[in-house]
């Protein structure tokens, strides 16, 4: 629905302005960040976050597996008591762990959304500088953010502006053989 939107629009623009010719160009987000130093930073740092989260998760659930084997191996003459005390322990470790699972998904997100935002304003606004200094009209991504669906059914190579965006920040692409290649 969104391409057909985005077709529609285009179209509807173009034919607006017959006399007045428009260029529609392109950049890939995807390739634009891989080639910039910050993506390999902020891909480790999220790494890393995420490496401390697991292994406190593991130690949490080391923990709970040591109180269970030590609870599953208590004499049968053990007092209903003290069964009861170390069921209700062990079902609060239990539940402690989901809830660390939980806000250890909300906390990578929130790292990963702090560490992206300035990055994504930073590529946003070369990429509108870049349009507007090479005078396009337009500037499509050829992916939609996560979905792997092509906004654009065919491009043209000659209007990917993802390498003059790169320039515009600082960044000189990599060769293409080990840079990702746009769609």
């Amino acid at each position: 629905m969104r391409t057909l939107f985005v077709l529609l629009f285009c179209a509807a623009t173009l034919s607006a302005h017959a006399q007045e010719t428009q260029k529609i160009g392109y950049a890939d987000w995807n390739y634009i960040f891989s080639q910039m130093p910050e993506f390999k930073q902020i891909e480790n740092e999220l790494k890393t976050h995420g490496t401390q989260l697991e292994n406190q998760l593991k130690a949490k659930t080391t923990d709970f597996e040591n109180k269970l084997r030590a609870y599953q191996n208590m004499p049968a003459t053990t007092p209903d008591a003290i069964k009861a005390d170390k069921e209700r322990e062990l079902q609060a470790l239990q539940e402690g762990i989901q809830k660390f699972q939980q806000d250890a998904q909300a906390s990578l997100g929130k790292k990963q959304e702090a560490l992206m935002d300035p990055v994504i304003k930073k590529v946003g606004k070369a990429i509108e500088d870049t349009a507007k200094e090479n005078g396009y009209a337009f500037i499509l991504n050829p992916q939609l953010m996560g979905s792997g669906e092509d906004i654009i059914l065919y491009s043209d190579e000659k209007y990917n502006i993802s390498n003059l965006v790169l320039k515009k920040l600082g960044v000189t692409p990599k060769p293409a053989e080990t840079a990702v290649k746009p769609k």
